[in-house]
């Protein structure tokens, strides 16, 4: 028995929307999608989804399910040449009273001048066009062309419906039907295809073709791990960057290391630059650390420093010493809060001279006008402090930095109290 050329995700796309598994929110009863083929009501949309969750056999259901002249092109392979084309077909359609699809997988390749070739087509309905993305369409479709589609958000599939999608293609496929699979280690096989179906497919049938001689076929773990070598990650440079990053930074902000490992994790089996994180280190440990625990931002450009000598897989270890130390120590975002304060001081508030003793005299003339006239030097005072206006007259009541209680800062805190209890600042 001869396998077969053709991989078993084609072989096994359904041809019905009865065959179909999984996004339901979509595709179920009385879902827009599903109302859009029954009603033949179509209308531009972008399908921004994971890998392996459906897109492409959604656009192929529509076409089929309305009798359309349908169209495909790939993005990465693809430019404004072809989309010309299509429209001119589709001008030739219109007068015929025929609808043309135009269905474009990886959208988000496409560059602005491309897009823009799109816009007057959709606009004037000479073609629906259909877009599939697994980056966030905000970022990667220009707002003209965004502007004149609905985007379907898909999700990921299910186990159960990965488990419905694999047991199905094993029955639909005349191949596989006609085999003795006596086991299949289906969470196994799950969990290391990332919830994407069509890798999912494609292990499970490289799989079969390593065990393509047994009389009884096993699917286990280590026929599985003999196909592939890693879990499929998947980690778009858009979405799911912003959501990782964001949650990991907030992991340290929150004091949990366990968490912040795991979304660091994440990053870097998924392609993350580390020096990226790097970077995100020495900002977190100033904005939310801050004077709580100094060392930490010595810590974080040290980690920067070291892991673009080193660079990785090593460069891991130092990341995962920082991220700990980082997420374990006082948190503090006084400093910040400070800056910000003075920020709106300067940008509501005229901006006041400088007091004539703060002024620097260089020249006679800056000193016949008392520039720097009556300058306390502070080190000529006990504890190098002298109480002295630092501020303009109109802002001399002001406060911008309230240190908190937390580490290293409450020492910092009892200082200026000590220093400045005539004002009465930092009470």
């Amino acid at each position: 028995m001869d396998f077969p050329s053709v991989p078993l995700a084609e072989r096994v796309r359904p041809k019905f929307i009865e065959e179909f598994f999984g996004q339901k929110h979509l595709l179920g009863e009385g879902k827009p999608l599903l109302l859009m083929l029954q009603k033949d009501l179509l209308s531009s949309f972008i399908l921004w989804g994971p890998p392996g969750t459906g897109k492409t056999t959604i656009a192929f259901l529509i076409a089929q399910k309305t009798n359309s002249d349908f169209y495909r092109i790939n993005a990465i392979s693809s430019g404004v040449k072809d989309i010309r084309e299509v429209i001119s077909k589709a001008e030739e359609n219109l007068k015929n009273k025929i609808r043309t699809i135009l269905f474009i997988d990886e959208i988000h390749r496409f560059n602005k001048s491309q897009q823009d070739a799109l816009l007057h087509a959709v606009e004037t309905g000479k073609i629906i066009l259909i877009g599939a993305t697994t980056e966030n369409p905000s970022f990667e479709v220009i707002p003209a062309l965004r502007s004149r589609m609905r985007i379907y958000t898909l999700t990921n599939l299910s186990n159960d419906e990965l488990i419905q999608i694999l047991k199905a293609a094993i029955q639909k496929d005349e191949f596989l039907s006609k085999l003795n699979i006596s086991f299949i280690d289906e969470n196994y096989l799950i969990f290391i295809s990332g919830g994407d179906a069509r890798t999912m497919l494609n292990v499970f049938e490289n799989s079969i073709l390593n065990t393509f001689n047994d009389a009884e076929i096993k699917i286990t773990q280590e026929v599985i791990e003999n196909v592939i070598q890693s879990k499929n990650i998947f980690y778009d440079k858009e979405e799911e960057h912003y959501n990782i990053i964001s949650a990991f930074i907030k992991s340290i902000r929150g004091s949990d290391p366990d968490a912040a490992l795991y979304w660091m994790a994440r990053m870097l089996e998924g392609g993350e630059d580390p020096l990226f994180i790097a970077r995100r280190l020495i900002i977190l440990a100033s904005e939310d650390i801050g004077n709580a625990s100094p060392n930490a931002l010595v810590l974080a450009e040290a980690t920067f420093s070291a892991i673009e000598k080193i660079g990785m897989p090593e460069g891991r270890i130092i990341l995962a010493q920082c991220v700990t130390y980082l997420a374990s120590s006082p948190k503090s975002n006084s400093s910040y809060i400070a800056l910000e304060k003075a920020y709106n001081a300067v940008r509501q508030k005229p901006l006041y001279n400088v007091p004539l003793h703060l002024r620097n005299a260089p020249t006679a003339l800056m000193k016949n006008l008392n520039y720097g006239k009556n300058y306390k030097y502070p080190h000529d005072f006990i504890n190098n402090f002298v109480d002295e206006k630092y501020l303009p007259d109109e802002l001399a009541s002001e406060q911008f930095y309230f240190p908190s209680e937390n580490g290293q800062e409450k020492t910092l805190k009892d200082r200026l109290k000590f220093l400045w209890k005539k004002s009465k600042k930092y009470d």
